[in-house]
């Protein structure tokens, strides 16, 4: 029964149509030059990204607050990729060489769901229109009020502009 309730949990999911190419959409999400501009909600910058962006492979990323405090480390490990269409992947707090911390050393209660991997779709729309959609590995209810989904919406405003821009140098 309790195997039914995780199944049928609500996960974290934003979604955000761009107008723009899907392989526009793919390169800000997947260029480690464009994931600096765009990594952290609003007023946060990443100072270092580096990505070997392959099945196996991983992203490590640096996010630093308005105070210019560095925040932490994140590190995404990749588990299928299909361009330009979907990434599977798993995001944890690292150090800066990528080796998993666990959140609670940082004074952070994460409430991932055990065997569950973050998911980002890209969906061609027609007409130049892009429709991302993530799905992330925690409930909705505590990405809610864990403030996630609201720095996740802040970065979908951030990726926006990546995209914008990159639309129109084409």
């Amino acid at each position: 029964m309790a195997e039914n309730a995780v199944n049928e949990m609500e996960r974290l999911t934003i979604t955000r149509v761009f107008d723009a190419p899907r392989e526009i959409v793919w390169k800000a999400w997947t260029d480690p030059k464009y994931i600096m501009q765009w990594w952290g909600p609003k007023g946060f910058t990443c100072p270092a990204c580096e990505m070997d962006f392959r099945v196996g492979g991983k992203l490590l990323c640096c996010m630093q607050a308005p105070d210019g405090q560095i925040c932490g480390w994140n590190a995404v490990e990749f588990h299928e990729i299909v361009p330009p269409e979907k990434i599977v992947s798993s995001m944890y707090f690292s150090d800066s060489k990528g080796n998993k911390i666990d959140p609670a050393e940082l004074g952070i209660e994460h409430e991932a769901i055990e065997g569950e991997f973050d998911v980002t779709l890209f969906e061609d729309l027609g007409n130049g229109r892009t429709k991302l959609t993530h799905i992330g590995n925690e409930p909705m209810e505590s990405a809610k009020e864990s403030g996630q989904f609201e720095g996740w919406n802040q970065t979908l405003d951030k990726i926006a502009a990546v995209v914008a821009e990159l639309a129109q140098a084409k």
